[in-house]
């Protein structure tokens, strides 16, 4: 048999000649390995057999990975058996052609530069591959409202995978592989210092309940009007991005170790609305007399001091009002390329417009939104927090605390989100119902009333699916709009600083 005929068909080599690739380079990747399989350690996550342009190379390498990984010696004696045994040996050349590739091997030291080199061609035949999708895609007329937009959408979510994964689509995964992922994650959560495995939410009870927020997680936050979702999605995002805390490991690679990089997406206030709203909860000054500037040159200080402490924070905001999920998923993908991203906040989901609707079918419009959210939570592999509105029907109860059948078009939102959470504060209602001063025995009552759950709220987890249900109970500051744990008796931990 030739050399030729063993590297590839020659009807193959004819179909793909055309396509970036270097045949030797993958003989000589994979002779070293051969050699010394801890050379597969210096390779990184990214690489795998699809890389290669010979299939048969791809199944060479993953075969070798697949042995290696239960801590046996794969060369070529071991491989010669292991293709032998499933009938495979015909397809690779024979035992020959395995002495070939030890023959052809690269010095060990070299390998991750070779393996670099063919990770770059795999990633330009993909290009041209999308690129000739796209030219084919762009000129096939179609009569849908949103179809060279659904065309742009879909090309750079396969060039975001690509840049990410070095892959356009992943396609079936091996059990195996999900089973190193789980395990990965147990480890990862076995060995975790402090209480929770997820990002911090800044809360230690939410933290607790919730075990932190979770990679790939879609959560729903819900209230009525003044119960105070956006100004607890903020501290959410602040308390996140205010712990962010980076490592470099043994291997050079630097990772997060605490809190996050966070995306927060302000549909309805400007960026400096939103801002002004953290300024308050960091200093403690009311977010209403900053706004009107009744400061005195203690407190004017206080707040230049906070906006130096807090320049680098990594918190970035879009104020973008009608994002459409498309731009929204778009500028996530490019956040996370440029500066990482850990934490996705929307407030809130009924802003945000689908392509090609035609507002006659709100119900179908968010379940759009909705699935859409939920996958780009997958794809980014990151929480994503949205805010969400409630019905009006709460109104009508005697008791107001919201339920998962008041969630607007909730249909779509409760199926598709992984933990469902409800912002509720009693004193909003009880404010409004004070009686006559006159019996005093029932005005004493209502006092009462308002005194036990002034300066406090409830946080209602009403669906969890990797977890259980209940309440929370945590402190609310008006005037800061400031949300905060409560200490064993009750009361605003702030008032202990």
């Amino acid at each position: 048999m030739s050399d030729s005929t063993i590297f590839t068909p020659a009807k193959e080599e004819q179909k793909l000649k055309s396509l970036p690739h270097n045949l030797e380079a993958e003989q000589a990747l994979l002779g070293a390995i051969l050699l010394d399989n801890q050379v597969l350690t210096k390779l990184g996550d990214k690489f795998s057999g699809e890389h290669f342009y010979d299939p048969v190379h791809g199944k060479i390498f993953d075969t070798v990975r697949n042995i290696s990984s239960r801590g046996h010696v794969a060369d070529g004696i071991t491989l010669h058996a292991r293709f032998a045994q499933d009938g495979a040996l015909a397809d690779i050349g024979g035992a020959a052609y395995l002495a070939l590739l030890i023959d052809s091997a690269a010095d060990p030291a070299a390998a991750p530069d070779y393996a670099k080199l063919i990770f770059d061609l795999a990633l330009r035949r993909e290009l041209i591959r999308i690129g000739g999708e796209l030219n084919r895609d762009a000129n096939t007329v179609s009569d849908e409202l949103d179809g060279a937009e659904k065309i742009i959408e879909e090309t750079e979510e396969r060039l975001y995978k690509l840049g990410e994964n070095g892959q356009s689509s992943s396609g079936f995964i091996a059990f195996q592989e999900s089973l190193k992922q789980a395990l990965t994650t147990a480890a990862a959560a076995a060995t975790k210092t402090g209480d929770i495995v997820g990002l911090t939410t800044g809360f230690s009870e939410v933290d607790h309940m919730l075990g932190g927020l979770h990679k790939s997680d879609l959560l729903i936050l819900a209230g009525r009007p003044s119960m105070g979702k956006t100004a607890l999605a903020t501290n959410i995002a602040f308390n996140a991005a205010k712990a962010f805390e980076q490592k470099t490991d043994e291997y050079g690679v630097v990772r997060t170790v605490r809190g996050g990089v966070v995306a927060f997406y302000s549909l309805e206030m400007s960026a400096e609305q939103l801002t002004m709203r953290l300024l308050a909860d960091y200093t403690g000054i009311g977010s209403d007399r900053i706004r009107k500037g009744e400061l005195g040159k203690a407190e004017y200080a206080k707040l230049q001091d906070a906006s130096i402490e807090l320049a680098n924070l990594p918190l970035y905001i879009d104020d973008t009002g009608g994002i459409s999920l498309a731009a929204l998923t778009a500028r996530a993908r490019r956040l996370q390329r440029r500066a990482g991203l850990d934490l996705i906040v929307i407030d809130y989901l009924q802003l945000i417009t689908s392509p090609g609707s035609r507002g006659d079918n709100r119900v179908q419009e968010v379940t759009e939104i909705t699935k859409g959210l939920k996958a780009l939570a997958k794809e980014l592999n990151v929480p994503i927090i949205a805010l969400s509105q409630l019905s009006r029907q709460v109104e009508n109860r005697d008791d107001k605390r919201p339920q998962l059948a008041d969630l607007r078009e909730s249909g779509s939102i409760e199926q598709d989100a992984d933990c469902v959470m409800f912002v509720y504060r009693e004193s909003y209602y009880l404010l409004r119902q004070e009686p006559p001063l006159e019996p005093a025995e029932k005005h004493f009552e209502w006092q009462n009333k308002v005194d036990a759950c002034q300066n406090t709220a409830e946080l209602i987890i009403a669906k969890q699916r990797h977890g259980a249900i209940g309440k929370i109970k945590l402190g609310f500051r008006a005037e800061l709009t400031k949300f905060s744990d409560l200490d064993y008796k009750g009361q605003d931990d702030d008032d202990y600083e």
